[in-house]
């Protein structure tokens, strides 16, 4: 506990450090002209800055407290000593130096992870204008997220996973200018992912297991985040094309049971950053595209559960760097070279349950004539009709996410 305390304390300081810095120029330059031009004011300046200083440490004091009065059920006792005005002494509770006055410090982080504790968001929370982290993750916080949370300009990291929040996305997160980390996931938000969520500057975005619904965002690809998680939604749909856009800076794609159909886009080879891939239990149909050949720096590629033929091509088997390669229940009817025993590669492989002549554990013969192999994935469209009509996705059940 102490080494992950620790732990946010750095961060805290980069962060404060980055943004601190870039305010600080901003008002040196606009302190520099006003002393210039309104030396006799010097005295006014100085009141008001000390008074607004003050109104910011009584804000975070209202913020905390308000927060307290609807927290329902604490057990592990994290709330018990919120009380005085010293709200840096609070637990969970991370203090930083202000930027126009260090002798005063404001509440910089809140990290009340895993606290199992029952409660909501109160509008107050928008008072703690020098927040840069919220962390509440694991935790049975209730209701959806105040509209005050927009107020939080410094905002860097926010971490909501694993709560009971509810609603369509909370659109408020759209408008923070600071975000760089977005979890929410394991909640109960539901309908559309919405477009903009692609052109903000974020890092990671983390939106599985929610009831999310509708389609992937054609814009995807516009986003410069390196983690993207959608798994256990049901969004549908293809993966667009613009997926290619991500080549810089995507490392880990997570679309686990996501109800998506059509082909693999053959601009997936186009992301030489991506270390890991998983479409596992969709409604995938057509051949691997022999564009992932580039893909040298992958590790994990999940191609299981889905309605996917045609040869497993040796190019794929051989990248540098895969470790581990499940493409297990599919209709697959040739596996090239070394990919029908990557073992001997010291890969980790699963080829179950596809239509491999001479291999164990394949499908029924009469299961494997009846697939088409050659589908023409220009033809296909987004929403084909699935092998057989069959659904290996269930909407009403979480595939773990490794």
């Amino acid at each position: 506990m102490a080494s992950y305390s620790l732990s946010i304390v750095l961060r805290l300081i980069v962060l404060v450090s980055i943004f601190f810095s870039d305010h600080t120029f901003a008002i040196n330059n606009r302190t520099t002209t006003t002393h210039h031009h309104h030396h006799h004011s010097r005295h006014d300046n100085t009141t008001t800055t000390i008074h607004n200083n003050n109104r910011l440490v009584q804000q975070d004091y209202i913020a905390l407290q308000a927060w307290k009065r609807v927290i329902y059920s604490d057990p592990f006792n994290f709330t018990s000593n919120w009380h005085g005005s010293d709200v840096c002494t609070y637990t969970g509770i991370y203090c930083a130096p202000y930027q126009n006055d260090t002798t005063i410090t404001l509440v910089a982080g809140i990290d009340l992870n895993h606290g199992d504790i029952a409660g909501f968001l109160p509008e107050e929370l928008g008072l703690l204008t020098g927040l840069a982290l919220l962390h509440l993750n694991s935790n049975r916080f209730c209701g959806i997220l105040p509209q005050t949370l927009s107020n939080l300009s410094l905002l860097y990291e926010l971490d909501i996973s694993n709560n009971r929040f509810v609603g369509p996305f909370p659109h408020v997160v759209l408008s923070l200018p600071s975000l760089h980390f977005l979890d929410i996931r394991f909640n109960e938000f539901e309908g559309p992912l919405p477009p903009q969520l692609f052109e903000k500057p974020l890092d990671a975005i983390f939106v599985n297991n929610n009831r999310f619904t509708s389609v992937i965002p054609q814009n995807l690809g516009s986003s410069t985040a390196s983690v993207v998680v959608f798994a256990n939604n049901r969004l549908g749909g293809c993966l667009p094309p613009s997926i290619a856009n991500f080549a810089n800076t995507l490392e880990e794609l997570l679309l686990i049971n996501t109800s998506i159909t059509g082909c693999l886009p053959v601009e997936l080879g186009f992301l030489y950053k991506l270390r890991l891939l998983d479409v596992s239990y969709n409604r995938i149909v057509g051949p691997i595209p022999y564009s992932l050949v580039g893909l040298a720096r992958l590790e994990t590629l999940n191609l299981g559960h889905n309605e996917m033929s045609g040869v497993v091509p040796e190019g794929v088997c051989v990248l540098p760097n895969l470790v581990n390669f499940t493409f297990s229940y599919n209709f697959f009817c040739e596996e090239e070279g070394v990919c029908g025993n990557l073992t001997s590669k010291g890969a980790v492989f699963d080829d179950r349950r596809n239509c491999v002549p001479g291999k164990p554990l394949q499908r029924s013969e009469k299961a494997c004539k009846a697939v088409d192999q050659r589908v023409d994935c220009f033809d296909h469209g987004c929403g084909g009709k699935s092998i057989n009509g069959s659904t290996f996705s269930n909407a009403n059940t979480s595939h773990h996410i490794p």
